[in-house]
């Protein structure tokens, strides 16, 4: 039985891709790029084998920030580092903060510790925002992280948003499965940890 459950150990993969940079243009003053993270993968660890989300860099930041808090004993991989003159218009320098986040990412789903983090599989699977990335790992949504990773391509997971109590109490469980580690909260507000991290311009 053993022998069996190693030679599965062995054939799994986590293949993941970041790529498709896209620059987004809010109004006169905003302007960011996002990318595209494609994960496609048999392991036990994921709830879907296959999965296609939109990040950017700033998110990447509020990440690693998490990861870092719930993984004291670890050196969480570093991202690539902000650069005060960074532009967005830029193919080369877009190029190279892609490159570093595939890296920031290869390295991350290396760590079996950090696998178990709930808010890692929020990110990677759903299109939840950091805020709401952030309640559901905590229970504090009408969802489970199983149900906001399942139905996170579906649109399903808006119609549960729009339901008009969808906050206000928890019903959800913060069990997904996923051998999560949800103890260790984020000590300050991720909106408020994300404005002043390196944020995109």
């Amino acid at each position: 039985m053993s022998t069996v459950l190693n030679n599965f150990r062995k054939s799994e993969f986590i293949s993941i891709s970041v790529q498709d940079p896209r620059l987004h243009k809010e109004d006169t003053w905003t302007t960011y790029v996002d990318y595209e993270i494609y994960l496609q993968t048999n392991s036990m660890c994921f709830r879907k084998k296959r999965s296609c989300v939109r990040r950017r860099y700033s998110e990447f930041v509020w990440l690693r920030h998490c990861l870092e808090q719930n993984a004291l004993v670890l050196n969480v991989p570093k991202l690539p580092s902000w650069n005060p003159f960074f532009s967005l218009r830029n193919e080369d320098q877009v190029t190279k903060r892609m490159k570093g986040l595939q890296e920031f990412l290869d390295n991350i789903l290396q760590v079996p510790l950090l696998l178990s983090d709930s808010r890692l599989h929020l990110f990677l699977q759903s299109g939840l925002s950091i805020t709401k990335i952030m309640k559901c790992s905590l229970g504090q949504t009408r969802y489970t992280v199983a149900e906001a990773i399942q139905r996170s391509s579906t649109g399903c997971i808006k119609s549960l948003e729009d339901k008009a109590t969808y906050d206000s109490d928890c019903e959800s469980s913060s069990s997904s499965g996923l051998g999560l580690s949800i103890e260790t909260q984020v000590q300050e507000d991720p909106l408020r940890f994300c404005e002043r991290a390196c944020l995109d311009h």
